[in-house]
């Protein structure tokens, strides 16, 4: 997965509450057993104005002009500023993939589902919560400023707006080592690689019947 320390991004607002995976990402696509693919049907059943499945050409069907993430303002938009139990429903990691795809580094809400919250880190997609108030309050300045860009922080876990204000989140100290070195569990592991080789071929000579065919 991608490495995250620092993102100065533009911000793309989702305003609605209980956003779940199957909206993230409908059921049709999650035939694949592939990490890739996910981005163009990200939102698939509110960004186009047709159907759409895993066998048909995305680019040939027609968008909604009224999906927020539609609008010619919000394109290439890195930050996603969402609403309270964003990711609920299904525990399914395809939604994390299908954002992160689609182009976001960053979801920012007041909460988040447990599920899409975990699964987010092991994907590289940082999720950061900040108090209601701070998010309404970010709802209203990307209304009211086209262009509006957060500055995210991860090393000094903080949020800064274009005005210089700052606002502090919490990460658990593992999962942002993780984050920053860009790499998952089996990733953090495998740096440790060539000494638990070593142990390997000790334990082969100390014990040898563990290691018979």
């Amino acid at each position: 997965m991608r490495a995250f320390e620092t993102l100065d991004g533009l911000v793309a607002p989702m305003d609605l509450p209980n956003v779940d995976t199957d909206a993230i990402i409908p059921k049709q696509y999650l035939k694949s057993i592939k990490r890739t693919g996910f981005g163009p049907n990200a939102f698939d059943n509110w960004r186009y104005l047709d159907e759409g499945g895993p066998e048909i050409d995305d680019s040939s069907r027609r968008l909604n002009p009224d999906f927020v993430l539609n609008q010619p303002r919000y394109q290439g938009a890195e930050v996603l500023l969402a609403r309270e139990n964003f990711g609920c429903g299904s525990s399914r990691e395809h939604a994390v993939w299908a954002l992160d795809q689609f182009g976001f580094r960053v979801v920012i809400a007041p909460s988040f589902a447990d599920i899409f919250f975990n699964n987010a880190f092991k994907s590289g997609l940082l999720p950061v919560i900040l108090p209601e108030a701070v998010v309404n309050q970010l709802f209203e300045e990307v209304a009211a400023s086209e262009g509006y860009r957060l500055t995210v922080d991860l090393d000094n876990e903080c949020v800064s707006t274009p005005s210089g204000e700052r606002f502090a989140f919490e990460t658990d100290p593992t999962r942002r080592e993780k984050l920053r070195k860009g790499l998952d569990e089996i990733g953090m592991t495998l740096q440790h690689a060539e000494a638990i080789r070593a142990y390997e071929a000790k334990r082969a000579v100390e014990a040898p019947w563990l290691f018979s065919a």
